[in-house]
């Protein structure tokens, strides 16, 4: 039900979703759909979970091939991972972490930039060893919000993500993380 949900929101995006083309998409009863979920909103809730879960996995394995002088070189490859989802990931292109859906898809207590941010700041303090301060954890909070904001940019003018603006965008949050390397 989830790749049904992922393949109907690339062809139409999330207006188009309806629990009945999931259900038809998915080849199942729509009451198979609601035994699982109350309505499009909560199967998209499980695809951002899983998007979510799918990049953890992928900046975690990134991470732990340990090439990296400080933590803010991670930057490049937590974009490059970004990109490449939103390139080959059924239904990330639209949904990505549920901002379509509800800012607080993945979390009712915090929007869903606050989750990855939060996600990424575990695994940076562990594989870095560093101090987890409030500024580490706000430093992360700015630099998705800015990334965010830029990357959706970047897909704006380009489907496969304008080139230059991605550069751009790991210019920029590069740059202000390599700032605050000094306090942590």
């Amino acid at each position: 039900m989830l790749d049904a949900c992922a393949d109907i929101l690339d062809e139409d995006g999330y207006d188009g979703l309806t629990t009945t083309r999931i259900a038809q998409r998915a080849d199942v009863a729509i009451g198979s759909v609601y035994q699982f979920f109350p309505d499009k909103r909560a199967v998209a809730q499980a695809l951002a979970l899983r998007n979510l879960e799918v990049f953890g996995e992928r900046v975690s394995a990134r991470l732990a091939e340990g090439d990296f002088a400080e933590w803010s070189d991670t930057v490049g490859a937590i974009i490059e991972i970004f990109v490449e989802m939103h390139r080959t990931v059924p239904g990330f292109r639209i949904l990505r972490f549920g901002d379509v859906a509800d800012v607080n898809l993945l979390d009712s207590d915090a929007d869903n930039n606050a989750v990855v941010a939060e996600t990424l700041r575990q695994m940076i303090v562990e594989t870095f060893d560093l101090r987890d301060t409030p500024g580490l954890a706000t430093a992360l909070a700015i630099s998705v919000e800015a990334g965010d904001a830029v990357l959706k940019m970047a897909f704006r003018s380009d489907p496969a993500g304008d080139p230059v603006i991605v550069a751009e965008a790991e210019r920029l949050i590069h740059s202000y993380l390599a700032s605050h390397i000094e306090d942590s």
